[in-house]
């Protein structure tokens, strides 16, 4: 009888767990739906939202300038060991572009910000729900929710395209100064290439997925810190899952996006 029970123990485990994820994305959901409303429910709270912009974006400039100069130099050094064997050193200025613009700016910025922003605000929220202050703000009648979580999401749904377009700047900088002055590259050839075959979209493509990104992280960062549990051991815990979680929904997000801007010709 144990035999069989351990038997049919094992066969039902991977379902449960199956359950649970399934129930877990559920709560998560209905979470977030019910988030909605209090985006538009007076009292807006501008101060708070400027202090987390200024958190969330103004101090996360030096992290994302320094990720972004050394992809570029990196970009510019991999692609010209590339193209110089066909004589095409020339099309690196575009491709970079293309590259830094439509992929990498967004998912590296969004990945500095879940290093530095994301953990931050798990821990933050984490702390004040095991040392109770959450039930504290709720006991004077205040929604915890559009108090601590609604300002840090429209703080990195804002701060976040500009991130991209800070990343993307610094970035194509930094390949053009190493192309140039470093590898001998004809300037003029570099840039013509840009000029020449680069769109709108190029650039708007990483704008719009800066602002799904920030949605994405912030929502899974405060979702996890908010609903975190069991003293000291618990926040790490939660900003250790805030942080896996957050930048598993950005590389799923991101396939999703890249193909819908593939489908829509965009």
């Amino acid at each position: 009888m144990r035999a069989l029970e351990s038997l049919l123990y094992h066969i039902g485990k991977p379902f449960m767990a199956l359950v649970e994820l399934i129930a877990a994305l559920g709560r998560f959901t209905i979470f977030q739906i019910r988030l909605v409303p209090l985006f538009f429910k007076r009292p807006f709270r501008f101060g708070l939202l400027m202090r987390q912009i200024e958190q969330i974006g103004a101090n996360s400039l030096l992290v994302v300038g320094l990720t972004a100069l050394f992809t570029g130099m990196v970009m510019a050094i991999q692609l010209y060991a590339a193209f110089s064997k066909f004589g095409a050193e020339e099309m690196m200025g575009y491709t970079i572009f293309l590259a830094i613009g439509r992929e990498l700016g967004p998912v590296f910025t969004a990945l500095m910000l879940i290093s530095r922003a994301v953990s931050a605000m798990a821990a933050e929220l984490g702390t004040m729900r095991v040392t109770e202050q959450i039930d504290a703000i709720e006991v004077l009648s205040i929604d915890s929710r559009q108090y601590l979580i609604v300002p840090r999401i429209l703080a990195t749904i804002i701060a976040m395209p500009f991130l991209v377009m800070f990343f993307d700047l610094v970035a194509n900088l930094g390949a053009y100064l190493l192309s140039v002055h470093a590898l001998g590259i004809n300037p003029t050839a570099y840039m013509r290439t840009i000029y020449q075959y680069s769109e709108l979209t190029d650039f708007m493509q990483g704008f719009v997925k800066g602002g799904v990104f920030g949605l994405v992280v912030a929502s899974v960062g405060t979702y996890v810190g908010f609903h975190a549990k069991g003293g000291a051991r618990g926040v790490g815990l939660a900003t250790t899952q805030a942080v896996v979680l957050a930048s598993v929904a950005l590389f799923l997000t991101n396939y999703f996006l890249s193909s819908l801007f593939l489908v829509l010709d965009w």
